[in-house]
């Protein structure tokens, strides 16, 4: 099973470039931007990474990336993870990132804009891995700091796909952020948005309803409401879910009570995606190979939920066509 799953090529939907942040490359530009850390050593930043819910995480999250100050920072933050990308076989990510963690820290949107986006077309011409950009507006600050953001990334409009919405789920509902993503359904983006975390099924429904959303990151208590499940079937809405992710932030307690074997035969586009690899264990290999050994999954449902992962993807048509031949000619 682990080299079949190495063999497939892979489309990620659901990836925060400030989640690759690596501990010892967290450190490295620490020491090169000389910004102190409350850690001594990569070892005491490693054991930190304990959590027992969403917010714990963020915590430290938004902690390692004070240290992300100039553009080369976000160039080589974003080759990094394409390159770990690229060993686990994807040919395709919509990379999320989160523009107000940094402008808030006085960093102008043009330093990150450059250095992602020059990384990404760079990484495209040396070996052809395609990429969408998705900001992603933090939902624990005020729908006003939501839209003075999308207009200042508004220069940058032609590398940007759509937008998301992450970040604390309770008490910041997605009706919060109604208005600001009419603006950017009106604009022609693509819109996503996190939800069913940490929240109940409405979160998604209004995710659906009030923010255009076309795709849901998690969704997990989608299993909780039978007319929502049937609705998410019936419109082939894709759950970018992330297992590695849940199970290190206690949303649930093992990976054998997943649903993504029961809501993949009921018909859900699952797909499978690493959220913060550099904080939860694993890249999308090891996302899948972990859930294939603990939910007993067989090759079948592994080779279904990677197309779905290319059936997802904000791509043309005939790109997700290729690659679904590409899949079908491997043998399992």
């Amino acid at each position: 099973m682990t080299d079949y799953i190495k063999k497939l090529p892979k489309s990620e939907l659901h990836v925060h470039l400030e989640g690759t942040f690596e501990p010892k490359q967290v450190f490295e530009f620490s020491k090169k931007n000389n910004i102190s850390l409350p850690y001594k050593t990569t070892e005491d930043l490693k054991a930190a990474y304990k959590f027992d819910c969403l917010q714990s995480f963020l915590d430290i999250y938004y902690l390692s990336m004070s240290v992300l100050i100039t553009e080369q920072d976000f160039f080589e933050l974003t080759m990094s993870y394409l390159k770990k990308a690229r060993e686990n076989n994807v040919v395709h990510v919509d990379l999320f990132f989160d523009p107000q963690a940094h402008t808030a820290r006085g960093i102008k949107v043009a330093t990150f804009m450059n250095g992602i986006s020059k990384a990404c077309i760079e990484h495209k011409k040396r070996y052809g891995l395609s990429y969408n950009l998705i900001p992603c507006f933090l939902r624990h600050l005020s729908e006003k700091s939501g839209i003075k953001i999308f207009k200042e990334l508004k220069p940058f409009s032609n590398a940007i796909t759509g937008f998301g919405l992450d970040s604390g789920e309770k008490n910041n509902p997605p009706k919060k952020f109604k208005h600001l993503f009419q603006m950017v359904k009106e604009k022609g983006y693509r819109c996503v948005s996190h939800a069913g975390e940490e929240a109940g099924p409405q979160n998604i429904w209004d995710s659906l309803n009030l923010l255009n959303s076309e795709r849901i990151d998690h969704g997990i208590s989608l299993i909780d409401d039978p007319k929502l499940l049937s609705y998410l079937r019936e419109k082939n809405i894709p759950l970018t879910m992330c297992p590695l992710s849940n199970l290190s932030l206690k949303v649930l307690d093992n990976l054998s009570d997943y649903p993504f074997r029961e809501l993949l035969k009921l018909g859900v586009m699952i797909t499978i995606n690493s959220d913060d690899p550099a904080y939860f264990g694993g890249y999308l290999n090891d996302n899948l190979i972990r859930l294939a050994k603990d939910a007993h999954l067989t090759k079948n449902e592994i080779k279904k939920t990677v197309i779905n992962g290319f059936k997802g993807a904000f791509l043309p048509d005939e790109k997700i066509d290729y690659w679904i031949r590409k899949i079908n000619e491997i043998e399992q």
